[in-house]
């Protein structure tokens, strides 16, 4: 039997990027003591969600890889625990920036890194004045127990597109870190259902678990709505966190049986890609 354990981390965060850190190390530890191998932070957690605003100063305050504190931190704390950490960050690479995640690996090394393929723009998400769309394409990382693990960040969790084609290269569990909450242009939309309906979605037709860590708190008059959320293969969830919840959530997910369902299930078996030209025409 192939088991795994992952988690997800939901808190709020400060502009103080040394505060969110040791905050979100300590919400590290405390999910590597519940035994989890794989522990997934939510978006950009090294501050505020910055992208309400479009500000040519917050520029500065993204780094490459090597120097940047928050993956700096996680590579400390993956390797003191024997812990993958998915952790998303601010970008510089040279006059390029991106929204970008580093998987690291328990080692403590950065396996390699993941820019956000999909940008928003919209009232609140104003992403794409501060980030280029990624130019890695979408990222699969080998996980515990020989296992591969697939993430995607935030407003790709929306796209059917960006769980298949993980899926398609090898992937036994997704992984969205997010920050996600209200919605500046419309008070009357809440997106919390849509949100995770959409994930959802993604487990059952893929047959395939997912982890999903958002934040909380109000920032500058924007409320993010954390309900972050562990599913298993069939779309049922196995730990969940409220609206205000700071914590940690787990699963063990036995991966084998998974396997086994979703050959059952014959939707990989049953795709027609002959047909799905039309996928990939921009007309």
């Amino acid at each position: 039997m192939t088991e795994i354990t992952v988690a997800a981390l939901q808190l709020a965060f400060s502009a103080d990027m040394d505060a969110n850190i040791a905050h979100v190390s300590d919400l590290v530890r405390e999910a590597a003591g519940k035994g989890a191998q794989v522990i997934l932070p939510p978006e950009l957690f090294e501050g505020e969600y910055f992208c309400r605003v479009e500000d040519e100063g917050l520029f500065a305050n993204a780094k490459s890889v090597g120097v940047h504190k928050a993956v700096l931190a996680m590579q400390d704390l993956a390797k003191e625990l024997g812990v993958y950490i998915p952790t998303s960050f601010f970008e510089a690479d040279g006059p390029h920036h991106y929204n970008s995640l580093a998987m690291i690996g328990p080692d403590g090394g950065v396996m390699g890194v993941y820019r956000k393929s999909h940008i928003p723009d919209g009232p609140g998400y104003e992403e794409k004045f501060y980030f280029r769309p990624g130019n890695t394409g979408f990222k699969v990382w080998p996980g515990p127990d020989a296992t591969t693990l697939g993430v995607g960040v935030c407003w790709d969790q929306w796209y059917p597109e960006t769980a298949r084609a993980l899926m398609l290269m090898g992937a036994e569990v997704l992984f969205y870190p997010t920050a996600i909450g209200s919605e500046p242009h419309d008070t009357s939309l809440d997106t919390a259902r849509l949100w995770r309906r959409a994930m959802v979605g993604h487990a059952v037709s893929n047959v395939v678990p997912v982890v999903a860590a958002n934040r909380i708190g109000v920032e500058h008059g924007q409320t993010f709505y954390g309900t972050s959320f562990i599913t298993d293969e069939r779309g049922d969830i196995l730990a969940e966190l409220g609206r205000e919840e700071t914590g940690v959530i787990t699963a063990t997910l036995d991966l084998d049986r998974v396997k086994r369902h979703r050959a059952a299930f014959g939707f990989f078996r049953d795709r027609r890609p002959d047909l799905y030209g039309r996928l990939v025409q921009d007309i």
